[in-house]
C-alpha cells in the first residue's frame, strides 16, 4: 500500500472519529436520560405563577413534557443566583458546588441572544412564553390612566429587588409614593385591599392575582429603559444534547398547535403570550 493510500485513509478514520466524538454526547444524553425513566425539570423557587411551592405554570409544563417525552418528572426546584448565567451553569451545564443539579433542562430562561452568546456551555430554545410589566390601578382611586402623571400622589407598590422596583424609583418625581413590598403578590394582595392605590408588576404576576376583576384595570405603561414588546422565555439544555433539544421543541410546538399551552396558562389565570 502506498503511503500516500496510507496518509489518505488515515485522514478519513481521523475525520470519522471526529464526527463520531461530536455526535456521541447528543445520543449518550439522550439514551441515559430514557434509561432513567425520568426527566430533571429545573423551575424557580417562590417563583408565582411559575413555580412556587411544586405548583405553577412552569411545573405544569414540565409535567407535560415529561410525559410527551415518555418519561416521569423529577422536579428540581431551585433558589435564584444573583445572575441568570450562574442558573444555567448550576442548572444546566455543571451543577452546584452544594451537591445539586444539573438537571436535564431548565425552565424560564430568556431568550435573548447576549445570553446565548455569553453561556456557549448551553441551548436556549423554544420560547414559550412572553412577559412584559402591567399596572394594575384602582379604578377608584385612579379613574383613568395617561401615562406616569397619572400617578402623581397615588401610593405606588413595587416588589422589592424587581424590574419594575427600579423602573418606579428611578422615576425622581415618584419616588416617595414608592411602597416597596417583599413580593408581588402581596403589592397586589394591598391594592386590593386599599392600601395602595396602583402596583407595577409582571403581567403573570398582575392577571393571577386580579383575574380580570373590573375595580383594578390593568394597562400598559411605557418607560423609556423598557422594552415594550417584553421578554420572551424559553428553556436550556446542555448545548451537546441536541437530541433532547428537539425532542422538547416538537413538545412544545405540538402543545401550541392543539391549544394545550394556552389552556395551561389559562388555568393559572394568565393570557398565553407567545413569540
Amino acid at each position: 500500500m502506498s503511503k500516500r493510500l496510507m496518509s489518505r485513509r488515515r485522514a478519513l478514520l481521523a475525520c470519522a472519529a471526529a464526527a463520531f466524538a461530536a455526535a456521541a454526547p447528543a445520543r449518550a444524553g439522550w439514551d441515559k436520560i430514557r434509561e432513567s425513566g425520568a426527566l430533571k425539570v429545573a423551575v424557580y423557587n417562590e417563583f408565582a405563577p411559575f413555580s412556587d411551592k411544586g405548583a405553577g405554570i412552569d411545573v405544569d409544563l414540565a409535567q407535560v413534557l415529561a410525559a410527551k417525552l415518555g418519561l416521569r418528572l423529577s422536579l428540581m426546584p431551585f433558589p435564584a443566583d444573583e445572575e441568570v448565567a450562574d442558573d444555567l451553569r448550576n442548572m444546566v451545564w455543571k451543577g452546584h458546588y452544594l451537591g445539586y443539579g444539573p438537571a436535564d433542562v431548565m425552565l424560564h430562561v430568556p431568550v435573548d441572544s447576549r445570553l446565548m452568546a455569553d453561556n456557549p456551555q448551553v441551548r436556549i430554545f423554544a420560547p414559550y412564553y412572553v412577559e412584559s410589566l402591567r399596572l394594575a390601578r384602582s379604578a377608584a382611586a385612579i379613574p383613568q390612566l395617561q401615562g406616569v402623571d397619572s400617578l402623581a400622589g397615588k401610593r405606588i407598590g413595587v416588589e422589592k429587588v424587581s424590574i419594575a422596583g427600579m423602573l418606579m424609583l428611578g422615576e425622581a418625581r415618584l419616588r416617595e409614593q414608592v411602597r416597596i413590598y417583599p413580593t408581588a403578590g402581596e403589592a397586589l394582595a394591598a391594592l386590593k385591599a386599599g392600601a395602595l392605590d396602583a402596583v407595577l408588576a409582571k403581567r403573570s404576576e398582575v392577571e393571577t392575582a386580579l383575574r380580570d376583576d373590573p375595580a383594578f384595570p390593568v394597562e400598559e405603561l411605557a418607560f423609556q429603559r423598557m422594552p415594550r414588546n417584553g421578554w420572551a422565555v424559553g428553556m436550556a439544555v446542555r448545548k451537546d444534547n441536541e437530541d433532547l433539544a428537539r425532542r422538547l421543541q416538537a413538545a412544545v410546538n405540538e402543545m401550541t398547535a392543539s391549544g394545550e399551552l394556552a389552556a395551561l396558562f389559562e388555568k393559572h389565570g394568565v393570557k398565553a403570550v407567545r413569540p
